[in-house]
Formats: structure tokens, C-alpha cells, sequence
């Protein structure tokens, strides 16, 4: 049985008289990279703030591994790294914002900065980071995250405005993290394709709730469309029927998660 690590039930959030997670159940389990997927406003940051305690909500329950009571929740919380937005100072260079934010998380470690560093592979670079390109920028945002060795790293749109290089890069360090590291990841994305492509389970957000979890798994057993080669196209129909016919070979289609998400929550793809 899959080991839950982050455990959302029921989970209200308004503000004022909007609401913007409407009763949201989810679930992180150990080892996932876990890919949250909805369009802007569906609740994806809302989530992560709850999880992070940079938010408030009205009802339901959260718990983060076994623990639902405040103190378990708090102490949980720090083992989780997030990347939310950048926030660096563009006249220094990435190893001094690190050594900034090393300094306020209270690590002491002085190898850390340069650990953190190598895993992003940024350790050699010198310039300060107003000159870094936006992919360098994302991955010293991870690297951020992962000052204090998280076993847990929540990045809210790591490949946002990122060029395809970039993206690939991101994608390539995601599963580094996981594979060699262990890291649970959860991360969200508005490029469909790519987090099929990073990703082991989904959260499907709309109108503020989890309206399905699946895994990359399903993706391939949802779709009932099978393509069947056979050595007589005339007597196609007849040899399946009949089971007469010698098939060469058959090859099960998978839905892209686009394709799935846009059949479950409605819209155009190009929305």
C-alpha cells in the first residue's frame, strides 16, 4: 500500500464571498511526482499555500504524513522545500541569494550553498542574476528549495516562460531529484504535454475542486481504441470475429493527459 505524505479532505478556502476551493480531496504518496493540472484560478496556488501554511482555510482537514493536529502539521512542514514564484536580488550572484536565504532558514551547513548548487549544476556560474537567463533563474529557484535537504519539494509552474531547452532541463532535474534523491515532488503546469512527460499521477483542479486523480497508468487503460495489424485487411472484420486471421501485432493508444483533461472538464485546447 502506497505511503500517503500529503493528505488534503474536504478542503474549503474563501475569501470574502468567493470560493475558491470548494471541498478538495488529495493525495500525495511517497515517491510520487505528483502533477497538478487546472487552468489560472482553479485553486492550484491556493492548494499549495494551505499545504505550506501561507494560507488559511475554513474546513476540512490537512494532514502531512500521519499527523492532522497543528503541532504535527507545523513539524511536517519542515521537511518540505517550495518554489512559488522567484524572489532574488538581481545585483548579487546565485550563490549569495543562496547564502541570503540559507542565513534565514537557519541551516548552518556551510557546504550547503555549494551542495544545492551542483545538484542544478549552476556551481560554476560567477555572473550575477539580473544576466541569468530564465531557465538559469528557475533552477536556482529549485535550488533554493532544496536548501536543508526537503523530502518533500513543492514547485508551483517550475517551466513557466521557459524556452524548450529550458524546459527540458527542469524536466531532466525533476527526475534526478526523484530517481537518485527520493524526493516526492509536486508540481504544476499549464503545459499538458510536458508534465505527461514528468509526472507519475495527476490531480485534475476545476472550479475549486479535485475532480479526478489518475495516473500516467490510466492514461493508457482509459482509452478503449486499439489498433490491430493483420496479414488480410479484406478479412479484417471476419478474422476478429472469428479469431481466424493471424494478428501481426497490436498496440494500445494512450490519451494524452490534454487530451483527458479537456474531455473531463470541457474547454478548447486553446484556452
Amino acid at each position: 500500500m502506497s505511503e500517503a505524505v500529503i493528505t488534503l479532505k474536504g478542503v474549503q478556502k474563501s475569501y470574502g464571498k468567493h470560493q475558491v476551493l470548494r471541498g478538495v480531496d488529495l493525495q500525495v504518496n511517497k515517491g510520487d511526482i505528483y502533477g497538478l493540472v487546472g487552468r489560472n484560478g482553479a485553486g492550484k496556488t491556493t492548494i499549495f499555500k494551505i499545504i505550506l501554511g501561507l494560507s488559511e482555510y475554513q474546513a476540512g482537514d490537512l494532514m502531512i504524513g500521519s499527523g492532522s493536529s497543528q503541532q504535527e502539521i507545523k513539524k511536517g512542514r519542515k521537511k518540505i522545500g517550495f518554489f512559488v514564484g522567484s524572489n532574488f536580488f538581481g545585483y548579487l550572484t546565485g550563490r549569495q541569494n543562496l547564502e541570503y536565504y540559507q542565513a534565514l532558514k537557519g541551516i548552518k551547513d556551510k557546504k550547503e550553498v555549494e551542495r544545492v548548487l551542483d545538484i542544478v549544476e549552476l556551481n560554476q556560474v560567477k555572473a550575477p542574476v539580473k544576466n541569468y537567463s530564465m531557465g538559469m533563474r528557475q533552477r536556482l529557484g529549485i535550488a533554493n528549495a532544496l536548501l536543508g535537504n526537503p523530502e518533500i519539494l513543492i514547485l508551483d509552474e517550475p517551466t513557466n516562460g521557459l524556452d524548450p531547452q529550458g524546459i527540458a532541463d527542469v524536466r531532466a532535474l525533476l527526475r534526478k531529484l526523484n530517481q537518485e534523491y527520493g524526493m516526492t515532488i509536486i508540481v504544476s503546469s499549464h503545459i499538458l504535454g510536458e508534465l505527461q512527460n514528468t509526472a507519475h499521477r495527476f490531480g485534475i483542479v476545476n472550479d475549486g475542486r479535485i475532480v479526478r486523480e489518475i495516473s500516467t497508468e490510466d492514461l493508457q487503460t482509459d482509452e478503449k481504441t486499439v489498433r490491430i495489424s493483420v496479414d488480410d485487411l479484406e478479412k479484417a472484420e471476419e478474422a476478429l470475429m472469428a479469431a481466424g486471421v493471424k494478428v501481426l501485432g497490436k498496440e494500445q493508444e494512450t490519451r494524452s493527459l490534454e487530451e483527458y483533461y479537456f474531455n473531463l472538464v470541457g474547454g478548447k485546447e486553446n484556452e
